[in-house]
């Protein structure tokens, strides 16, 4: 939830979203390791073990493993003094704590915010993204990126996402760990153990799913908050037609390498081809963000 004190405009459909979300994704977190512990009766303490531990490292450290992969470089006000200075107007704008602030030196124009909290927030910019917005616009960006801290969805979606991974793991220590033994075949703990593939193929299939409506819709939520925040949906609407437009002139070996990171991101790193992955996007369309825009823009001007 976010905090009573900030500016940032609540948003109730965001919040009921976040709240679904993560009941469907306890009660599939629930079904699963309750099959699990079905099929592997035996190996019960050793399941219980790695799952609680790969759910603490997801929470505690998957922020600073994102942040690291995406190559995050904390800067003080002296080495980023435009930067940090846009980052502090925007603080006292909406009335939050300042968080970290990094550079990550790469070409794709981009900006994104991690953290469990505000405590921990960390907000990073490209080279590429100083290079080519105007300080409008890269306050609007920025002020993007700050609403997800505000709103809290950063840390919700890292926890949305361990399912899928927790589904993956276990089917691979189910299959090639040592738990699966040669069974019966009328045994209904070995059909239940032929059957964890295919059980954890729709426990990823409907993780995926749920976390990418939650996403798509936050993204329109961060769009909307830092356009009444700052009252300039102009500069925002301005950045996100730069950043696309660039997209398309970084070279597919960088976008490839970005795409890993794209639910964090400002913009999705996609070459103009990518149609597939367009299509199971984190984010709205292009279209979709500019027309709320251009719907705020109008309501302010009355």
């Amino acid at each position: 939830m976010p905090r009573a004190r900030s500016r940032y405009a609540p948003d109730r459909g965001l919040t009921c979203r976040m709240v679904t979300t993560m009941f469907l994704i306890g009660l599939l977190y629930v079904v699963f390791v309750g099959v699990l512990l079905a099929a592997l009766r035996g190996s019960w303490p050793i399941i219980l073990i790695i799952t609680g531990g790969l759910f603490i490292a997801q929470f505690w450290f998957s922020d600073r493993i994102a942040a690291y992969g995406m190559g995050a470089r904390e800067v003080t006000p002296e080495q980023a003094p435009e930067l940090h200075g846009t980052i502090d107007r925007i603080c006292a704008l909406a009335d939050m704590p300042k968080p970290k602030v990094a550079i990550a030196e790469s070409d794709v124009p981009n900006a994104f915010a991690t953290g469990r909290s505000e405590k921990t927030a960390l907000v990073c910019a490209t080279t590429g993204l100083l290079r080519r917005l105007e300080p409008e616009e890269l306050e609007g960006v920025l002020a993007h990126e700050m609403s997800h801290v505000a709103h809290r969805d950063v840390a919700v979606m890292t926890i949305a996402s361990f399912l899928g991974v927790l589904a993956g793991v276990m089917t691979r220590i189910a299959l090639w760990g040592g738990f699966a033994r040669s069974r019966p075949g009328n045994d209904p703990a070995g059909i239940l153990l032929l059957l964890i593939p295919l059980i954890s193929a729709v426990v990823y299939a409907i993780s995926f799913l749920l976390t990418r409506l939650l996403s798509r819709y936050r993204e329109l939520s961060a769009d909307r908050a830092a356009a009444l925040l700052t009252g300039r949906p102009s500069a925002l609407a301005s950045a996100l037609t730069k950043v696309s437009g660039q997209m398309a002139r970084i070279p597919t070996e960088d976008l490839r390498k970005a795409e890993p990171y794209n639910a964090f991101y400002f913009m999705p790193a996609f070459s103009a081809k990518e149609s597939l992955g367009r299509l199971f996007s984190s984010h709205p369309t292009l279209e979709q963000r500019l027309d709320q825009l251009s719907r705020i823009s109008t309501d302010l001007s009355r």
